[in-house]
This record gives C-alpha cells, structure tokens and sequence, in this order.
C-alpha cells in the first residue's frame, strides 16, 4: 500500500470514528461505549498485521530476526499501548460505578507520548552521527 492509501485509509477511519462519537454524544442514543471505539481497535489490528508482514517479508535468517524485532518492537508497542489507552477510556466512560481516576486512565497514554519522545530522540541522534 502506497503513503497515500495509507494516508486515505487513517482519514477515512477517524472520520468514521468521529461520525460515530458525534452520534454517540446526541441524548437520544445509548451506544456502548466500546461500540464507538470499533474503527480505531480495526485500524489497530491492520497496523499489528502490517508490521507482522513487513517483518516476515524481511526475515531472511535467524540472525537478522532478532535486528527486525528490536526494529519494529517500538511499533508493536506503540499500538499495544493506543489500544491500552482505548480500553481504559472505555472503562471509564462506560463503566462510572468504577470510579477509576483520570490518572489511571490515561496511564497508557502517557506512557506511549514518553516513548514516542524518547523514540524520536534515539533516531535522531543516530542519524546525526
């Protein structure tokens, strides 16, 4: 898939999403929750896939595996973390007799903005030497 279907295809499903949190937060309907975050938890999955398939497609032997899962490890955890995230924001929202503090929602979060700072910082550095 080429940057600008990928481009498309993340446009079309946070518009979907959108669409959806917009009809979930009208009065009149009582959506689950976890029913509006189904276009994000099926991007997650294609994104899982795709990494999946970029690292068999470059696994040519046993020695190159391990370089291609330190590589990619970031990614996976990345959207592990983003789907973390969307179930806790579920809980949250769906569940309110739990009672679970914003900050232990967002714990994921926050954890993958740490990551993706650090992430970028390491590239960054690398590529200047």
């Amino acid at each position: 898939m080429t940057l600008v279907h990928r481009a498309l295809f993340t446009w079309f499903v946070l518009l979907v999403f959108l669409i959806l949190l917009c009809l979930r937060l009208e009065p009149r309907s009582h959506w689950n929750w976890f029913i509006v975050f189904i276009p994000l938890w099926v991007f997650d999955t294609i994104l899982i896939i795709y990494v999946m398939i970029k690292i068999i497609t470059k696994w040519r032997n046993l020695t190159r595996l391990k370089e291609l899962l330190i590589y990619y490890q970031w990614y996976i955890a990345g959207v592990l973390l983003k789907i973390a995230g969307q179930v806790m924001i579920c809980l949250k929202l769906e569940y309110q007799h739990l009672e679970l503090s914003i900050y232990v929602t967002m714990i994921p979060i926050w954890i993958l903005l740490v990551s993706t700072i650090i992430y970028v910082f390491v590239i960054l550095i690398k590529s200047k030497h």
